[in-house]
């Protein structure tokens, strides 16, 4: 019973480490713009919870490969009797390469997003305008990738790049296919952040 206790301990404190990075690409591969900062408030207590995970499962791992004494084998049949699955070592291994995966889910999703779009034409040069957005919200690379994301998946948006440490996206768009209120829609709602404030820059 302990075992399963502290299996599925490890698995839910690295989940919960990860909701806040995992919402947002989900809310734009998804369409669902609105759950992207449902659990941004975990992002403050990620490391802990990270710290939670690996002592969760270290611990689980020395129970299930530390020696067993002599005296705690009351007959030879009890080491000849094969542990359900969920309490097998196979079981354990499994959950600490999920637990993993979901952890460091913010440093692999962008290759979870479609490849960018190459055939923007750009008639005039002059028609290409940057935008700096200021956004908030962003937690992670994740966050960054889902906006980057939205933006980019607009016509007419020449490139796109921000940043969750600045909580600042940079943009550059064909003024004549694209406005910023549309940026800041794609945004907003196919992500779920809030624009505070468009500036546009000369």
């Amino acid at each position: 019973m302990k075992d399963k206790l502290l299996s599925g301990g490890g698995i839910i404190t690295a989940l919960l480490a990860s909701l806040c990075c995992i919402t947002p690409v989900l809310a734009v591969l998804g369409g669902l713009g609105g759950i992207a900062t449902t659990f941004s408030f975990l992002e403050p207590l990620r490391p802990y919870l990270i710290g939670l995970t690996v002592i969760v499962l270290g611990y689980a791992f020395y129970k299930a490969y530390k020696p067993k004494k002599n005296n705690n084998i009351d007959c030879t049949c009890e080491t000849d009797e094969k542990p359900k699955f969920i309490n097998s070592k196979k079981f354990l291994w499994i959950i600490t390469v999920v637990s993993a995966l979901l952890i460091t889910f913010p440093y692999y999703s962008k290759a979870l997003f479609p490849a960018e779009k190459t055939n923007v034409v750009i008639v005039n040069a002059n028609n290409i305008v940057k935008a700096k957005l200021e956004i908030a919200g962003m937690t992670c690379t994740g966050c960054e990738e889902s906006v980057n994301y939205a933006l980019k998946s607009e016509d007419g948006v020449v490139s796109a790049t921000s940043s969750y440490e600045t909580d600042i996206a940079y943009v550059e768009y064909d003024k004549t296919k694209v406005n910023p209120e549309q940026l800041k829609k794609a945004v907003e709602e196919n992500v779920g952040y809030k624009v505070n404030r468009i500036i546009l820059e000369k």
